[in-house]
């Protein structure tokens, strides 16, 4: 059975960063987080979560406002300790470059879901290797470069402007096109390789060893013990999500698709159900429509149901409501997106 994955939550200090980068191009952001449903003010915590879907929304709408196909390598500029959560505190109490970089595994979770870092050591280099989990294929490659962009912009702040050039790095992504690709280069000062089998930043294994300004081992150990009890709440918080859908795709089974009946299925009552929602930064309506569009993948590869009956099955009031939503999310019509797979 296919299905379309979760984006599971990003914090608001992945929001912000994004947030500098449109200020510094001029490009207003108010209406583009209200249309993606971000409610952010000055005084909202770094570590506040939002829905997924909601972030790579506000990502799509960034791009198309600001017409760069280099947004998110623009982006990279703009990373601070605070775009990475705790964790950027944490980083910076470490003793050695090395440190850092493996604090990013364990903890990447409290900057978001955006995907899953790997860390390995070949011979005299090391490797950063950065899965995508974003699916929106506007939004992904721009995402891509700022994950990229902003390893190693800040692996250079924290070095001290030391040399911590890459030996080379692989995007997946295609190229922007021969005349940006300069951009890439003059960031970084290594080769670029675009249309790769993955996103890797390859570089000398002797960086590890590299001092950082101010290591506190108390520090650290206080911020760790911080970042545990964050993530223990993250994982409490998605679970719930997780029962939350599979009672949406009960119901949805069942022709109906009512929030009171979910809270009921869940021990709870319907207001209760939407503050636990609200403080993981998601909502009712969010997972609705991430159900429906699961549920919408396999019926569209699987049956032969014309797509106004899968609209009708799914609850939609009319099938241009259920078109419009799918290629929101997939970027695809729900047509295109039958024809692709079945063939």
């Amino acid at each position: 059975m296919t299905t379309i994955s979760s984006l599971g939550t990003a914090s608001m200090a992945a929001v912000r960063q994004y947030l500098r980068a449109a200020e510094a191009k001029g490009v207003a952001t108010a209406s583009l987080l209200a249309t993606a449903g971000i409610g952010l003010t000055a005084q909202t915590p770094d570590d506040q979560r939002i829905d997924g879907a909601r972030f790579q929304h506000f990502i799509r709408l960034l791009v198309e406002a600001a017409d760069t196909p280099i947004l998110g390598l623009e982006t990279g500029d703009f990373v601070q300790p605070g775009s990475y959560s705790v964790l950027g505190y944490i980083t910076m109490s470490c003793a050695t470059l090395g440190e850092a970089i493996q604090a990013i595994v364990p903890y990447e979770k409290l900057v978001g879901d955006m995907g899953l870092t790997r860390f390995d050591l070949q011979g005299d280099t090391m490797h950063l290797v950065w899965q995508c989990a974003y699916t929106d294929p506007l939004v992904r490659p721009h995402l891509i470069d700022n994950v990229i962009a902003s390893w190693i912009q800040y692996a250079r702040w924290l070095g001290d402007d030391t040399d911590t050039a890459p030996i080379e790095v692989r995007l997946e992504r295609p190229s922007p096109g021969a005349a940006l690709e300069a951009a890439y280069t003059g960031r970084w000062g290594c080769p670029v390789i675009f249309g790769a089998d993955d996103n890797r930043v390859v570089a000398a294994r002797r960086l590890l060893d590299i001092p950082l300004r101010q290591p506190d081992p108390s520090l650290r150990r206080t911020l760790e013990a911080h970042a545990r009890h964050q993530m223990a709440s993250i994982q409490d918080d998605a679970a719930l999500l997780t029962r939350v859908r599979e009672a949406i795709r009960h119901q949805l089974l069942q022709g109906v698709s009512r929030q009171d009946l979910v809270a009921a299925d869940l021990h709870m009552t319907r207001r209760t159900l939407q503050r636990r929602l609200n403080r993981e930064g998601a909502s009712y309506q969010a997972l609705l429509d991430e159900v429906r569009q699961s549920l919408a993948a396999d019926l569209l590869i699987h049956t032969d149901l014309a797509i106004a009956d899968i609209a009708d099955r799914l609850g939609f009031a009319a099938a241009t409501s259920f078109h419009r939503l799918f290629r929101q999310r997939t970027g695809q019509t729900p047509t295109d997106f039958r024809r692709q797979h079945q063939d």
